[in-house]
C-alpha cells in the first residue's frame, strides 16, 4: 500500500511543479491565471492520477503483487545459461524475434548483443495503450529491449533490459502500464523454456544411445551365445575314449582344451579381441583336432607381429576356422591344410582364413547361422567400415576374408606382397 501511494504521490508531485512552472508562464502572458488555466488544471491532475491507478492496476494483475520491482518502468533480468556462448547468444536472439509485437531487430553476433523495438498494446482493445494515460498514449508507442550476452568458462550469463522508447524524465509523468515487465517475464520465460527444451533434448538423445548400446550389447551376446564349439563336445568324447586307451595322448588333449577355454572365457566389456589373443585360441582348438585327425591336418600360419594388436571381434577367426574344419577338411578323405594369413593395406587389415578341402561342390552343407551372425556381429561392432568375403579357393577349397579398420594410430609397414601373392604361396607351398 506505503508503494502505491508513494507512486502516486510521485507523479502527482512531478505534475504540480509543471504546472507552477506553467503557471508562472501563463500568468506572465496573460497577466494573471484565469480561470481556464485551472480548468486546464484540473484536467491534467485527473488525468495523472487516473493514469497512475490504471499502472497499479495492471501490474498487480501481471505481476499478482505491488511493489518497488514490478512498478519500475525500467525492468532488468540476469539469467545463467549452461550453454557455450554462441549457443546461448542464437537461444537469446531467438527470444527476442518471438516476442509479440517486436519490431526493428537488430542482431549483433561480435559485440553479442540484440536489441529490438516493441510496439505497446492496449490492454482493453485498442492499438494505444490506455484510453485514460493520454500522454502514454500518444507520446509513447513503443518499448525497446537490449539482450547482452556475457561470455563464461563453458557457461554464459544474459542480461536482459526492458524500458520505454523515451527519454527517462519521462518517467515522471508517464507510466508504462507494466508493459516492459510483461515483456522481462516473456523473455525469461522464453529462454528458461528453450533451455529446459535443449536440455529434455540431450536427456532423451543419451537415453536412445544408452538403450541403443544395451541392445546392441544384447545381440552381440546372442550372436556370441550361438556361436556353437561343436568340437568341445567331441573332444570330451574323444579324452574319454584315450583315458583308457592313450593315456599320453589324453592329457595333451585336455592340456589343449584347458588353454582353449582359458582363452575363451569371457571379460567385462570386451566386445573385442586382438588378432594375437584368437591366434592363441584358434592353436589350442587346432591342436586338439590334430590328435583327432592325426597327419590329415596341416597348419600354416603367416601373421606379422606387428598385426597380432589388430582388433576383431572375439571367436570371429575361430568362426572361420571351424567352417574350414568342418565343411572343408573333416568330410575330405586324406585331410587336407588350413592357411591363417593377415595383410595391411593402408587404413585396413585383411585376414583369411584358407583351405584345400572339398569347396562349395561338397557333400556337406551347413544351415549358414554361423556366417550369418558373423556379418551381423560386423556390422553391429565396425558399420560400414568392415567387411567379410568367401570365395572358392584354387585349385579347391574355399578362402574367406575379413577386412578390418586400422586404428589411425596403428605404425605397421606396408606389406611386400598382396594377400592374394601370399595365399597362392601358402597353398602352393
Amino acid at each position: 500500500m506505503s508503494t502505491s501511494l508513494f507512486l502516486i504521490l510521485r507523479i502527482l508531485f512531478a505534475w504540480a511543479v509543471a504546472i507552477v512552472v506553467a503557471g508562472l508562464v501563463w500568468s506572465a502572458i496573460f497577466n494573471g491565471v484565469g480561470g481556464i488555466f485551472w480548468l486546464l488544471v484540473l484536467g491534467l491532475t485527473t488525468m495523472a492520477t487516473l493514469g497512475a491507478i490504471t499502472h497499479l492496476r495492471r501490474v498487480k494483475l501481471i505481476a499478482g503483487r505491488i511493489d518497488a520491482a514490478t512498478i519500475s518502468a525500467h525492468q532488468q533480468r540476469r539469467i545463467e545459461l549452461p550453454l557455450d556462448v554462441d549457443a546461448a547468444f542464437a537461444l537469446v536472439a531467438a527470444a527476442v524475434r518471438e516476442l509479440p509485437r517486436a519490431e526493428d531487430i537488430e542482431e549483433s553476433r561480435g559485440s553479442l548483443q540484440v536489441r529490438a523495438r516493441v510496439r505497446r498494446n492496449d490492454p482493453f482493445g485498442g492499438t494505444q495503450p490506455s484510453r485514460w494515460n493520454l500522454l502514454a498514449r500518444f507520446a509513447i508507442t513503443h518499448d525497446r529491449v537490449l539482450a547482452t550476452v556475457q561470455p563464461g568458462d563453458g557457461i554464459s550469463s544474459a542480461t536482459l533490459l526492458c524500458e520505454p522508447d523515451a527519454p527517462h524524465w519521462v518517467d515522471l509523468f508517464a507510466l508504462d502500464e507494466g508493459s516492459n515487465f510483461e515483456n522481462a517475464e516473456a523473455l525469461q520465460r522464453s529462454v528458461s523454456r528453450r533451455v529446459a527444451e535443449q536440455r529434455r533434448d540431450e536427456q532423451a538423445a543419451a537415453e536412445r544411445s544408452a538403450t541403443d548400446n544395451a541392445l546392441t550389447v544384447a545381440r552381440l551376446n546372442l550372436l556370441m551365445a550361438q556361436v556353437e564349439p561343436h568340437f568341445l563336445y567331441n573332444t570330451l568324447a574323444n579324452a574319454q575314449v584315450l583315458a583308457r586307451t592313450d593315456p599320453a595322448r589324453c592329457e595333451q588333449m585336455i592340456g589343449h582344451l584347458i588353454q582353449y577355454l582359458r582363452r575363451s572365457l569371457p571379460r567385462e566389456h570386451d566386445a573385442l579381441s586382438t588378432l594375437g589373443e584368437e591366434l592363441e585360441r584358434t592353436r589350442a582348438y587346432l591342436e586338439i583336432l590334430r590328435i583327432r585327425m592325426g597327419a590329415r591336418l596341416e597348419l600354416h600360419i603367416e601373421v606379422a607381429d606387428e598385426l597380432k594388436q589388430v582388433q576383431l571381434p572375439s571367436m570371429m577367426l575361430q568362426t572361420l576356422v571351424e567352417n574350414a574344419i568342418k565343411h572343408g577338411l573333416e568330410p575330405k578323405p586324406g585331410g587336407g591344410n588350413i592357411w591363417i594369413l593377415a595383410r595391411r593395406f593402408d587404413d585396413h587389415a585383411t585376414v583369411t582364413v584358407a583351405d584345400d578341402g572339398q569347396g562349395f561342390g561338397g557333400a556337406t552343407s551347413g544351415t549358414g547361422i554361423g556366417l550369418k551372425n558373423l556379418r551381423e556381429r560386423l556390422r553391429l561392432t565396425y558399420g560400414e567400415r568392415a567387411s567379410f568375403s568367401i570365395v572358392s579357393n584354387f585349385p579347391s577349397g574355399v578362402a574367406a576374408t575379413l577386412s578390418l579398420p586400422l586404428p589411425e594410430t596403428t605404425t605397421v609397414p606396408p606389406p611386400l606382397q598382396g594377400v592374394a601373392n601370399a595365399e597362392g604361396e601358402a597353398r602352393h607351398g
